[in-house]
Formats: C-alpha cells, structure tokens, sequence
C-alpha cells in the first residue's frame, strides 16, 4: 500500500506491536502498509482434540510450551492419575505422544512444570492411587525433561522445602520461584526460589517475603509481566476471594492491587474463583474459567498492568466466509491448562460440566496493540506546564498554580464558572483600559508587525477556598483521572489527601471524592487514626469520620487506641463519642442507591469536542479551506508536531491548514483523527483507516496505536457493504495494494455489488478499473462460452 505523506519521506513496515521510528531516511518517497494474511484477534478457534489413542482426557495437568509445540504432562483422567506426556504441534494441529527416556515422574496431577531453556521442570503435585484411595501424598521431588532428546532426570536437591501440590510456580532470572500451596493439612503462603543454572549446586532458598503478601492459598495461577509476579484469586480456606497481587522480585515485596474499577469506569474484576488460568502477553493478564461461586464461567478477562484496569474481551467472530460467522469459544471449565506461543493463547483439558474431563484444544488470538497514551500525554502537558493561559491564584497567601482552560473547563463545572466570570472581568477591564487610552491618545506598545509586544495575559482567577498543594492534587486528577497517591499511612499524607477531598466536595468532583475517601480509608491504621478522626471532625467530614469511629472502636484496635498519648489530647466531645459509640454502635444502613462516580477523563473530553468546549476555542484548523475550531492544549499535548508549531511560532490569523504530507483527508477522516486526538477513541469506517494510517508519523503521536487499529480495520472490516467507498479512499491515497485488495472483493462479488446505488456515483477512471479487473477475471474459456451463447 503506498502513501505520500510529503514532509514524511520514509518508507517502513511496521507490525501492530512495534513502535515506529521518527527517524526516517529523505531517500525513499512513500510509506508501505504491509498487508497481507492476518488472524482476526480476538478470536476463539477449537483446533482437534486429542485423540483417545494418542493420552486421555484429563485435567489437573499442565501444558507448556516450547517453540512450535504445547506439551502436555500428567493430570487425572477421572479414574487414574497420568504421567505421560503429548506433544501438539502448532502449525501442523496434530497429536502425538512426546519421545521420552528415562525415569519419569510417577502420576500425580496440581503439580507445576515450567520451560527453562530447552528444558521443562516438573515441581511437586499429588501422587498415589486416587482409584483405591492408596498412598496419597504430596510430593517436593524436582524432574527435568529435556525437549531435544526426551531424557527425564530426577534432581536431587538439598533443601527443606515442605512437600505440595496446587501451588504456583514460574521461572525468573534463571530461577524457579514456588509459591504458596497445599501440603495435605493446610494451605500455605511461603515462597521457595532454586537455581536451575547447575543442577549439581542447586539447593532450596526460602524467600523473606515483605508487604502485603497474599493469605495461605492453593489452585490459582501466576504470571509474570513487566518483571512482576501476578497471583489472582485461589481458594484461601473456606475463603476465596478476588485479589490480584503483584510481587516485586528485585525486593521481594507483595502488593494487593487496589480494584478502582468504579472510579476508572472498566468493568469490574473477574468474581473469586479458583482452578482458572491466568496467562500474560504484552502488558496484559488474562484469566480465564475456574469455578466461581458454584458456575463454570467462560469470559475472557483482561487486566492491564500499565493502566490497572479489567475488561471482558468481546470474542470476534470467524468472517472469512462472508455469510457465515462462527464463534468457537470454549466452555467454561476449571483445572484446565493454559500457554502462550508466539502472540496467543493455547488452552487444554479441563473439568467441563458434570465432572467429564475435556480433550480439547482451543486457540485465543491475542491483539498487541500499543496502549493508550490519553491521560500520559495530558499529564506531561501538566507537569511541563507548556501553553498555559490560566494562573489560579489561591488562599489568603495568594499563591499562584498555572493551568490550561481547556482542560480545566472540560473536567470542572464549578471551576469552568469561575474561568468565565474571571474572563468577563478581563472583557470589561479591557474596554476600560482601551477607552481610557483613546481618551489620553495614547495606545499599547506594538512591535514592527502592528501587534502587541507582549503575548496575551494570563487570565487570573482567584480561588480563596482552595490552598496550593492540594489544589495542586486535584488539577493533577483533571489531567490524568488519577491523582500520585503519596506515603501510605503518613499522617501528614493521609491529611493532605483530605483537603484535597474537602476541595473535591465544594467543586462537586465525585470522581476525585470516591479516589480520596478509597485512599485515606485503605491509610487509616492504629497509628494515625485519631489524627485522622480529629481532622475529620474539624473539616466536617462525616463519611470519613464514620468510618474512623467504627475503626477505633472494633474489638481488635479498641485497647490499643485509647491507651496512646494521642487518646488523652483528643477534644472532649470526640472521646465522648467514642466512648458512646463502643457502648452502643448504631444500627447499620444499607443504601440501594448508587454511588455517583462522575465522569472520565474520556467521557469529558468527548463531550468537550462535541461542543461542550467551543466557547473556549484558540485556534482554527482548515480542512480544504472549511474551518474547524479546536482547542491549542490539547493539540499540543497529543502531538509533537502541533507543540512545535505553538512553540516556534503561532499563526498570525490563528489558522492552520491540515493535511497528512501532501494529501488532505477526507472530513469524515478528519472528524476521526480528532476524536483520536481528544479521547483516544480509535473507532471509525475501515475507509479513514486509509486516510488516518500515516497521521501517527506525520503529526507525531506518542505511539502508533493509531496505526495499529487502522491496520486492523482494514483487514477484518473491507465487506461488499463498503468495499466501493474504500476503493475511492484507496485511489484518492494511491495505496495501490489496498484498491487491488477492493477490486479483487468486486470481481469476486460483483452479483452483489452491482446493486450497490454508490457504483454509478463512482468516478469514470474507478469504472474504468473495475471493468479491467473484471475483464482479466474472465478465463478465456468463459468468454468461449460466452461467444458461443452470443
């Protein structure tokens, strides 16, 4: 596919998954889109199941995989415990028990293996015979098979590692990390590490975990992404809940991951659950089955480590055949196996409905686009403080924080109020100004081109409720829908928080409300409480108070609070309370109405570019002389090439024209790569796919994300339907693989497409190509026949 983006002069073929390169040579003059087969991502396909003649069904196995290849070990078929071991090749979709020699494992199912090098570790699990109900027992034993000749060999290591099975295991800097487990008579939570570099020195290291470890739990999944290990859910007792916990390798801290998905407007975690898979592929988890609370869901769950959000992956469908949509999803299932090869997923076995144990394989394509850079590159533009044109003047020490209108007026009602009322007052002050001027005959200073020396004045708007630092806090929220949580527990920290939620109150912010009151609750402990209860009291903070109260006065806490010296330099009246309160707790109240949440950062953006934010318009973009007005922040903060210009130098009539290098998108294209530009929104006609494809390069977004779904939407979404529109977006671009891809379709599907109306509104030259193309799709054999029917 071929494009002209002048200024651009490169020529490159980028994946989906890889970002691009600015740095283009000046010696080629087009860009080529690589297009070509593709896997339709997001899409579920069943591949053959494993035949009964070549392993059994089963599940409480494990699958690894290595090159082009899941291999399969142990498990229990319902009956029998296993410990052979199937080899599914991936480009072939085909069966066969894998070669082995040696001693291998006895039969055991819930033990680990892993793939070291080019080999597969095989950890532990629970052995015996599950048909008489014999020698049960859990194992610590450590066996090494290698792929190239099939060997097994046991290792013997030293070590006092506890025996276990249904525990987590995984590789990381040369070594296999173990996790948690049951042993027989209790779950547990320790962590055991062994290096697999020399077998002959190898020996078992507990680990000394710190921070927020997980509790004592068995039958969940570990994953490692971004140098972290992830543990979500598992059965913990009669408890199973649905955390996700992140441990950091490099200081051997746990972290519970907080859920937000209220605040951050995803959906929410996947339920608790145990005997699911979590698998990890670029910057993303997926979970998928396991029992929850008594069902066998099939929902793919997604969790993104960079923003910490989930989302249940829509499946695609199987269009190759244009009538026929098939979805193969797997059902639900728990104790199946899950791997990656390559970019997707492979998953095996499993216990299915009515305990029957599965032999089937399914494929999950994964998609790896780049992720969304909205609210990091409206971030940057706070923390650059680039193109500011508000300075909030705050409090009785009158200190100054600059902002940007645009971002402010679209996220703020409260404060979009007081930017208007203060540029009403600079309205009036300006006429004043300029009346009194004419009166006296003397005007402002102006420079050589007839316009002021000095750039437009800050618009000041003073705010006396609101001090510097947490004001700081919350513009930081109206930028990235976040706010930096500071030290967790620090009184000094969790009283910040506070102010910033008192201002989140009085400026009606509830997204920021739920962010604070989620914060300060997770920091209350034993030390900081009364502190915290006081200020509450003070600020009037009735929700917060509440909950400090019922803190103080729970079972556990109650003794050690009020012997503090805190305790004795608390108000009267809040000791009275407390005391009140331990005698006689009021009735708890339930409300069943719904928590405000407010809106996102996407959600007012999209409203800002719908019109919400057209009275603060600075800046007017013409597309083929038709003007469209838009906001210069924004623009700036989205793309280098708009922060250049604004830097260098500002249009003198406030315009700038649009094009992407020499070619100027269509409007509707237009539309689509401001929709980008403001929201992140990546939706449009496979037609300004056309367009938009070269726009990250030409105009310089953070990533190519953009380019990324254009890439996809052309692919998956060119149908009889709007194949004629592509093609006049195809011609009009030059992309000359992409118009021979439409006119291969119209050939094809010509019945169809000759009763499109948009084909005699089609251009002479377009008709003239078509009629080409149909004329070479004719064998000479057909136009024989044809002659001899004439």
């Amino acid at each position: 596919m071929s494009w002209f983006p002048g200024a651009m002069s490169c020529k490159s073929k980028v994946a989906p998954s890889v970002d691009f390169d600015h740095s283009c040579s000046d010696s080629v003059e087009y860009l080529t889109l690589n297009f070509g087969p593709f896997e339709t991502v997001h899409r579920w396909r069943r591949l053959p199941p494993c035949d009964e003649f070549v392993g059994a069904r089963r599940s409480k196995h494990t699958v690894v995989a290595y090159r082009d290849a899941i291999y399969v070990f142990g498990g229990d078929n319902g009956k029998n415990m296993l410990n052979d071991l199937l080899r599914f090749d991936v480009k072939d979709c085909s069966w066969c028990r894998a070669f082995t020699t040696g001693t291998p494992p006895a039969p055991r199912y819930h033990h680990s293996a892993v793939v070291y090098g080019s080999s597969m570790f095989v950890f532990g699990g629970y052995t015996g015979d599950i048909y008489s109900n014999s020698n049960l027992k859990n194992k610590n034993d450590l066996f090494e098979y290698k792929f190239a000749t099939g060997q097994w060999t046991e290792w013997k290591v030293e070590g006092r590692l506890v025996a276990r099975s249904a525990h987590g295991a995984t590789v990381y800097n040369d070594k296999l990390w173990i996790f948690a487990g049951y042993d027989g008579n209790a779950r547990l939570n320790d962590m055991w590490t062994i290096s697999l570099q020399d077998r002959e020195q190898a020996y078992w290291e507990e680990i000394e975990q710190s921070g927020e470890i997980p509790p004592s739990c068995c039958n969940f999944p570990v994953a490692v992404c971004q140098d972290k290990m992830f543990v979500f859910s598992g059965q913990s007792g009669a408890k199973i809940t649905n955390n996700l916990f992140q441990f950091e390798f490099k200081g051997h801290i746990w972290t519970r991951i907080p859920t937000e998905h209220l605040l951050r407007g995803s959906p929410p975690p996947p339920q608790r659950r145990y005997g699911h898979t979590m698998v990890a592929f670029d910057r993303h988890l997926y979970v998928f089955g396991g029992a929850a609370d008594n069902t066998l869901p099939n929902e793919l769950h997604c969790y993104d480590v960079d923003s910490q959000t989930w989302e249940v992956i829509q499946a695609s469908t199987d269009s190759e055949n244009c009538d026929v949509d098939i979805l193969q999803m797997p059902s639900g299932r728990l104790f199946h196996a899950a791997a990656v090869i390559h970019d997707a997923m492979y998953i095996f076995g499993g216990t299915v409905d009515n305990n029957v144990r599965s032999g089937e394989m399914y494929r999950f394509q994964f998609s790896c686009y780049p992720k969304c850079t909205l609210h990091e590159d409206y971030g940057k533009l706070w923390e650059n403080r680039q193109f500011c044109d508000v300075e909030f003047i705050l409090g009785e020490r009158e200190e100054k924080v600059l902002g940007h209108i645009a971002i402010v007026t679209a996220r703020c009602k409260w404060l979009r109020k007081k930017i208007l009322q203060a540029r009403d007052r600079q309205k009036q002050s300006k006429l004043e100004c300029d009346e009194e001027s004419d009166e006296s005959g003397s005007g402002s200073q102006k420079d050589s081109s007839g316009r002021s020396s000095r750039g437009p004045p800050l618009l000041e708007v003073s705010i006396r409720e609101a001090d510097a630092q947490p004001f700081e806090v919350l513009m930081q929220f109206l930028y990235t829908d976040k706010i930096q949580y500071p030290r967790r527990g620090h009184v000094q920290d969790v009283l910040l928080i506070m102010d910033v939620y008192k201002l989140a109150l009085s400026f009606k912010l509830s997204r920021l409300e739920q962010l604070c009151v989620q914060y300060i609750e997770a920091s209350v402990d034993l030390q900081n409480v009364l502190s915290v209860c006081e200020n509450a009291n003070k600020l009037q903070l009735d929700q917060l108070k509440e909950h400090c109260l019922n803190f103080v006065v729970k079972e556990s806490h109650f003794n050690q609070v009020i012997m503090t010296k805190e305790f004795e330099h608390l108000s009267t009246p809040l000791i009275v309370e407390i005391v009140r309160r331990k005698q006689q707790p009021p009735p708890r109240v339930y409300s069943d109405l719904p928590v405000d949440i407010g809106t996102s950062l996407v959600q007012d953006m999209k409203a800002y570019l719908e019109g919400a934010g057209h009275e603060f318009c600075d800046i007017i973009l013409l597309l083929d002389g038709h003007p469209r007005p838009a906001h210069k922040a924004i623009l700036a903060a989205r793309s280098s090439y708009f922060e250049a210009m604004f830097r260098s130098f500002m249009p003198e009539d406030g315009q700038v024209n649009i094009s992407i290098g020499e070619m100027v998108p269509s409007t509707q294209a237009f539309e689509s790569m401001l929709r980008y530009i403001y929201y992140g929104d990546v939706n449009m006609p496979p037609e300004d796919s056309l367009y938009l494809f070269a726009a990250p390069y030409y105009y310089g977004f953070s990533n190519n994300r953009l380019q990324a779904y254009c890439k996809q939407n052309l692919e998956m979404n060119v149908t009889v339907e709007n194949v004629l529109q592509i093609l006049e977006a195809a011609d009009k671009t030059q992309a000359l693989d992409m118009k021979k891809h439409c006119l291969h379709i119209i050939v094809h599907q010509f019945t169809k497409v000759s009763k499109l109306p948009n084909l005699r509104s089609l251009s002479q030259p377009l008709l003239l190509d078509i009629i080409d193309s149909l004329a070479s799709h004719i064998s000479d054999k057909q136009c024989t026949e044809m002659s001899s029917d004439i």
